[in-house]
């Protein structure tokens, strides 16, 4: 979306925001952070949240467009990386199942809350994520604008540990 080093002050950014948060609290019914009115100032708190927020859109094979420092420190990748990174490249290969049949979940009932998978960081450092919501973006004209995913914990698999 953006190569600035301040992508939350960005239109589209603010926009996208604005969608994943509309979209949150459509299907949650509560907001995600404390809602301000001013779209540039929760997309500057939303950027800088201690939690992992991703999107992507509705690509046949979608597109990482949404991630918050949190994220793009976890998968140890520059902004302009993530958002050109399919989101299917967030899993292993053998995960990749599991994670299709669960957006697929959530495409049917708009979110689920209680998603657990491992994910696989650009350098190869894999970690589990326990739990993660997982909802449907909506733009403003009430159109699917993709999915979007947030989680607080997570832990780090060292290689010799099970993914059972």
């Amino acid at each position: 979306m953006t190569d600035s080093p301040t992508p939350w002050t960005k239109p589209a950014w603010i926009t996208r925001t604005q969608e994943i948060l509309n979209s949150y609290e459509k299907w949650l019914g509560h907001p995600l952070i404390p809602r301000s009115g001013d779209p540039a100032e929760e997309s500057h708190r939303l950027y800088h949240a201690p939690f992992v927020i991703v999107s992507h859109g509705t690509e046949a094979d979608p597109v990482l467009n949404y991630g918050n420092a949190t994220a793009l420190a976890l998968w140890e990748m520059p902004l302009p990386d993530f958002t050109r990174t399919p989101s299917r490249l967030t899993a292993e290969p053998m995960h990749r199942d599991e994670r299709a049949r669960m957006l697929e979940q959530t495409a049917r009932t708009g979110y689920i809350d209680d998603y657990r998978g491992i994910r696989i960081a650009s350098t190869g450092r894999r970690f589990r994520i326990d739990p993660a919501t997982v909802w449907n973006v909506i733009n403003a004209e009430g159109h699917p604008a993709g999915q979007a995913a947030t989680f607080a914990t997570w832990t780090f698999l060292d290689d010799q540990q099970s993914d059972a």
